[in-house]
């Protein structure tokens, strides 16, 4: 056995995606684990399982990021899932969060520190507040966006409480808990004082040791004390003081009720407002300010996670913050328990690159420090062997590794990375890709009719009588954004921008008005996720993308001064001035990369979650990562796409669903096939308008849905449909009831007649009632009626397309991920309805019984039987298990081998996607059929044998006329033919019992 075997990263063979929660736990997780080997997994992907807020359904909301969540289970309970894996050799990558915390728990003890001590907190540096903004009301304080009303309602409606409880004080807003300064629990010690004097008299000891109290109180340095001494003693008198006001509490009766009647005074009467007067200058005094979440968007002064209030962002370019939120990760990597990960929205933190290269160091350190410790064990090593001297191995050892290769990774870490159309993946980063959007969308495309793409932009125009483009749109969508929901951030980054502008004699006469409408304008124009400059040496990449976006918002805003725009460029560009101060070039720097921080979320909050539910001519493009004006992938497109992935990134996760989907990969390859059927799909939409149009109530003088929610809704309804009959009828309440949800969901994201901010009841109850009034079940219901049979038509077809696209992944290069539960057929649409739970015992049940089917009868009649009985899933499960075992078995074939394209000809051969992975003496070729409403013009038909196929061929030049290849899925054989001077494969003869082949070349 190789003593040094950490040196080298595991490698999945294929992952699985987990979604842990309170109703999947780590036990859940062990029971399946056998299934999931079987399958052909190698390696779970586990959602984040660190402490999260309560009842939290995803868990990227993390309150204590070295704790496991309670919720999900045990450390024993955890440990038995770790063993259960260990046993089949399977591995574990989890997906990690460094870019934010919850920051709406009472749990998150770094951000309640903060919340009570300020700038004079140990853990203020591990948030990114701006403590002197703008507002020069907020100058040392936080804005709270937490009450659901105005400030004023909410205290005089009692729902702001002052509580008290093991000598501290705080404030109660519901579930939430925030802390009170303790210098200002002199405000509350001191109301009523006289009279409890009174009480016990001056002499008394308790009453002696509260004035005491006190007097500790006033001299507690200030919360915005930064000295180290003065911070320390601030900590330490603060605590005592409160054991002290604990023991008083509950040693002397007089004084429990005195402070019990203080806090109810403070609390104030409903209906008198003077009575709150005290508790309200209570609440000015703290280094939080609440404020109504609607309107807090401009002032808010910590960096959210996109919009979201609730979760802050993080320092992580802080080395402490850095070591202190991945102590728990790293333990369990040196523990073997974890062995890869998933890095959460990268492009958020400060300097990515450099985040990156520090996980991989640390992992590299964790995985030598097991490794030394194992030689310690065997004796290997002497037992006094210092961790000093292991530390300074460690270091060597990395160090030594990455002289002799710069590329040298070795632990397995991907990136939630998202691509824009001729993005490429930033090649210093030391990771192994992304988590597999790029190769989602490409496969997606290559079952959507390129020919056809003009044809759905007159129907989708004529339709819905609506002419902006998509980039029309991306624009004005990512400005509503910044004007609406993320105005905060683009503040304090103007603020910023304003404060470098004062330094320099030709550009202090910018306004700050002026300046946020340029870094408006040019974060519009934006045409990737974000750039990554951290010195002066600018890669031509970063430059050309802010040259682009600069450009573009000059064309576009004559009226503005036009050197506005060119000093926002140079300050990107860290073009300094002459004579430049180090620290002013460190505040440009510093500017740039905040920056970069601020237009990934711009960008995926304007295109991903705004955009994208407005632009729907073909609503299966409008996916993450994804160009919704560009209809379809050409093949040669795809080929290069896996040619270029193989070269740079062989070992990238690529996937067709995930966790964070707007459509689950079989519910777009249903979709896809209207890009073939545009003059059926047209028809439909004039039957079903007129159908449905007297169903519609008019709001605001609108009739609702407009044109484009109608359209929307019609695919999604064709999208979502149950395959089988019988679920139709069973599931129909629970369909109608996801539609409506859906809708709901999409109609605020576009943000055109309702939103989350300001929510159009009226307006979404009569998208309800009109969802309702065509899906009602009656003989007088024309639409449901032929609504039926279309989606029966694209329904089947669809199934086609899901097999073809599962066969891709599995066989393309790269580490084929599957969402949990899409083993059998899935469409779901995006969260939550993607987090609906997944009847595993029925999955172990099939799985069970086809590889019973397969012993007893053979493949041939498994093939068969599941393609005739292809409505129940099971067809698309035994393709999973047949490919993942193969490629389990042949790891190295797909790893590493040749990736070679295959022509084909003959009848149809538009038909046919079809490579060969060649290496180490074995050949495997994937035959991918696509656009069968072409082969097959009624649904019912199969698309099997000469009949469908004619003379339809694969050339394969590399082999010899009688070379025989096994399907995998079937057992049968099939020989190379000649076909005049060319060698091939007819289609005709791969495809007889099963719909798509992965041939074996046999030896």
């Amino acid at each position: 056995m190789n003593k040094e075997r950490y040196l080298v990263p595991r490698i999945p063979v294929a992952t699985y995606r987990l979604q842990f929660n309170a109703s999947f736990t780590f036990s859940d997780a062990k029971k399946i684990v056998q299934y999931l080997h079987d399958l052909g997994v190698s390696d779970i992907y586990s959602s984040p399982y660190l402490k999260a807020d309560k009842e939290s359904r995803h868990g990227y909301d993390i309150v204590d990021p070295n704790a496991l969540n309670p919720e999900i289970g045990t450390e024993r309970e955890y440990n038995d899932l770790i063993a259960e894996l260990k046993g089949r050799q399977m591995g574990q990558v989890l997906d990690i969060v460094p870019n934010h915390m919850c920051i709406a728990s009472f749990e998150n003890k770094w951000w309640v520190d903060v919340l009570e001590n300020g700038p004079s907190s140990p853990y203020v540096h591990f948030f990114d507040i701006d403590w002197n903004p703008v507002k020069k009301e907020l100058a040392n304080k936080i804005l709270l966006p937490s009450l659901g009303e105005q400030y004023g309602k909410v205290l005089e409606n009692q729902e702001l409480i002052l509580t008290f409880s093991a000598g501290s004080f705080f404030i109660q807003y519901y579930d939430h808990k925030f802390p009170i300064i303790p210098k200002t629990y002199i405000h509350i010690l001191n109301h009523r004082v006289d009279i409890l004097r009174d009480a016990l008299r001056e002499d008394n000891p308790y009453y002696t040791e509260l004035l005491s109290v006190i007097n500790a109180l006033n001299h507690l340095p200030s919360y915005t004390e930064t000295d180290l001494e003065k911070v320390k003693e601030r900590r330490r008198e603060k605590e005592i003081v409160k054991r002290r006001i604990g023991r008083l509490y509950r040693k002397c009766s007089e004084i429990r009720g005195f402070i019990d009647e203080n806090v109810k005074i403070f609390n104030g009467v409903k209906g008198e407002p003077k009575s709150f007067d005290l508790l309200d200058n209570l609440l000015r005094e703290q280094i939080y300010r609440f404020s109504h979440w609607r309107v807090a968007a401009e002032e808010i002064n910590y960096r959210r996670f996109f919009d979201i209030n609730n979760l802050g962002a993080l320092n992580m370019q802080k080395e402490d913050v850095f070591r202190e939120t991945h102590k728990l990760i790293f333990a369990l990597i040196r523990d073997g328990k974890v062995t890869g990960l998933r890095v959460d929205h990268p492009d958020g933190l400060y300097n990515p690159s450099d985040y990156f290269h520090r996980l991989q160091r640390e992992c590299f350190a964790q995985l030598r420090r097991a490794y030394i410790e194992k030689l310690k064990k065997e004796a290997e090593l002497p037992s006094g062997y210092l961790k000093t001297e292991a530390d300074k191995e460690i270091t060597g050892r990395y160090e030594e590794m990455l002289a002799s290769d710069p590329g040298y990774k070795p632990f397995y870490i991907v990136g939630e990375k998202i691509l824009t159309k001729g993005e490429v993946m930033p090649g210093e980063w030391p990771i192994f890709s992304t988590t597999g959007y790029v190769f989602l969308n490409s496969v997606n495309g290559v079952f959507v009719d390129t020919n056809n793409g003009k044809a759905f932009d007159r129907i989708y125009k004529r339709f819905t009588k609506t002419g902006m483009s998509f980039q029309d749109t991306v624009y004005e969508k990512k400005k509503l954004v910044m004007q609406a929901a993320m105005s905060s951030e683009v503040n304090m980054l103007a603020h910023r921008l304003n404060n470098l502008s004062e330094r320099e004699r030709h550009t202090r006469d910018f306004t700050l008005n002026s300046l946020i409408k340029a870094l408006i304008e040019i974060i519009a124009f934006f045409p990737v996720y974000r750039t990554y400059v951290v010195s002066s040496e600018i890669s031509e990449r970063d430059a050309h993308y802010i040259d682009l976006a600069v450009t573009k918002a000059k064309k576009k805003n004559p009226a503005l001064n036009m050197s506005i725009f060119d000093f926002i460029r140079d300050v990107l560009l860290l073009r300094f001035p002459p004579n430049f101060s180090e620290d002013n070039k460190s505040e440009w720097l510093d500017f740039t990369m905040r920056f970069q921080q601020i237009t990934g979320p711009v960008m995926a909050k304007g295109v991903e979650d705004t955009a994208f539910y407005i632009f729907n001519r073909l609503v299966s493009l409008n996916e993450v990562g994804g160009s919704p004006d560009r209809f379809g992938t050409l093949l040669k497109t795809f080929h290069g796409q896996n040619i270029e992935r193989i070269k740079s990134w062989p070992h990238a996760l690529i996937t067709t669903s995930t966790h964070d989907c707007k459509r689950s990969e079989d519910l777009r390859a249903r979709i896809n096939v209207l890009s073939e059927l545009p003059d059926i799909w047209s028809g439909c939409l004039t039957k079903w308008n007129r159908y449905n149009k007297k169903k519609k109530i008019v709001v605001d003088g609108h009739p609702v849905p407009d044109l484009n929610e109608e359209y929307l809704l019609y695919q999604t309804l064709l999208g979502i449909w149950p395959i089988e009959e019988t679920a139709a009828i069973e599931e129909y309440e629970t369909l109608k009831q996801r539609a409506k949800e859906y809708m709901q969901k999409a109609l605020r994201e576009a943000k055109e007649h309702t939103s989350w901010i300001n929510p159009d009841t009226a307006y979404e109850d009569a998208m309800n009632v009109f969802i309702d009034s065509i899906l009602t079940n009656s003989a007088d219901n024309m639409f449901l009626e032929d609504f039926a049979v279309f989606q029966h038509m694209i329904s089947d077809y669809g199934i086609y397309n899901s097999l073809s696209q599962a066969l891709l992944k599995i066989t393309s290069p790269g580490v084929p991920d599957f969402y949990q539960g899409t083993e059998l057929w899935n469409f779901t649409l995006v969260d939550p309805d993607n987090r609906r739970p997944v009847d595993y015992e029925k999955r172990i049940e099939l799985l069970e019984k086809l590889k019973e089917y397969e012993r007893s009868h053979g493949a041939a009649s498994v093939a068969r039987q599941t393609t005739d009985k292809r409505s129940d899933g099971m067809i698309k499960m035994y393709l999973m298990y047949k490919a993942l075992n193969y490629r389990m078995h042949n790891r190295r074939l797909f790893e590493a081998g040749r990736y070679i394209p295959l022509i084909t000809d003959g009848d149809k051969w538009e038909n046919i996607c079809s490579f060969a992975r060649e290496g180490n003496g074995a050949m495997a070729i994937t035959v991918a059929p696509r656009f069968l409403s072409r082969i097959i013009p009624r649904h019912t038909d199969l698309p099997l044998g000469k009949a469908a196929w004619g003379n339809t061929f694969i050339a394969v030049p590399f082999e010899k006329e009688g070379a025989e290849y096994r399907n995998i899925f079937t057992d049968e054989t099939v020989p190379v033919r000649n076909y005049g001077q060319s060698k091939v494969l007819y289609v005709g003869e791969i495809l007889v019992n099963y719909p798509v082949a992965l041939l074996d070349k046999m030896r």
